[in-house]
């Protein structure tokens, strides 16, 4: 895979992984629309791992005082009651993604099923901003959310329903805020990510050391390095932008991408 291609597959991922409009569908659409090949298991780590860079640069202070309130004692009691949230919001989408993982890698990434999840959730999405009270902060997140919050991140192993876009749906049907449950997801998406990588990393290795993947290391950098730049500007950007804005554009982004993958498709396109 040439860099310039892995480049772009850094680019979007970094894009895709915080708005809420699935990375995992648009890492498996862009080979499929342009004929690219798959770049492989390791190419797929660095990517993420890209994105976890992104997290804990723009991040890092809350993580410290977020372990420290929860392990240490050291903090506020919101700071403690939040960190746990997290640990329990991150308990499905690790159960779910060491038992099918692999399964959902191999039988749900047919096109038509992921025009039909992008089309699906788009619209709850809309729904949830439009119904949503957005009066809860993060101060009055409970167990019980984050648990609810946490199931709509493990649907994410179903390329097109997105991480983010599921986790900020279920946030704004339950009454937050639009940056404020942004912030969650994207908080959320520390661990997920990171354990996913970590599980993976073996295998990424081994691809690596045995030279059947099809990136190089110089590609593999390049991938990761977007992936991390375009996450942070990425992350920064959205929280400005729902200070003042809706999710309605990436609800409809999200049906019009549907609409052209069932076009493609109709049109011949295999």
């Amino acid at each position: 895979m040439p860099v310039w291609q892995a480049l772009i597959y850094g680019i979007v991922q970094g894009l895709a992984e915080f708005l809420p409009i699935s990375s995992s569908a648009h890492l498996t659409l862009l080979p499929w629309m342009f004929h690219w090949d798959d770049p492989g298991l390791a190419f797929d780590v660095a990517l993420h791992w890209g994105t976890l860079l992104a997290v804990l640069v723009v991040f890092w202070r809350d993580w410290i005082k977020l372990i420290s309130a929860g392990l240490f004692g050291r903090g506020e009691a919101v700071d403690k009651r939040l960190f746990w949230a997290l640990v329990v919001s991150a308990v499905p989408g690790a159960i779910l993604g060491k038992l099918l993982d692999k399964w959902a890698e191999e039988t749900l990434r047919a096109p038509l099923l992921m025009a039909c999840t992008l089309a699906v959730m788009g619209t709850l999405l809309w729904i949830a901003d439009r119904a949503g009270s957005k009066a809860r902060d993060l101060s009055q997140m409970t167990l019980g959310r984050a648990f609810s919050i946490g199931v709509a991140q493990a649907a994410a192993l179903v390329p097109g329903v997105s991480r983010s876009g599921g986790t900020i749906t279920v946030g704004l049907f339950e009454g937050f805020g639009r940056e404020e449950i942004a912030r969650f997801s994207f908080l959320m998406s520390t661990p997920i990510i990171f354990g996913a990588g970590l599980l993976k990393l073996p295998h990424m290795l081994r691809e690596m050391s045995a030279g059947t993947g099809e990136v190089t290391w110089a590609g593999l950098a390049a991938g990761f390095l977007a992936s991390a730049v375009v996450g942070v500007v990425v992350i920064r950007w959205m929280l400005s932008y729902l200070r003042t804005r809706t999710y309605l554009v990436f609800a409809v982004y999200r049906v019009a991408l549907a609409a052209l993958v069932v076009v493609l498709w109709l049109s011949g396109h295999r």
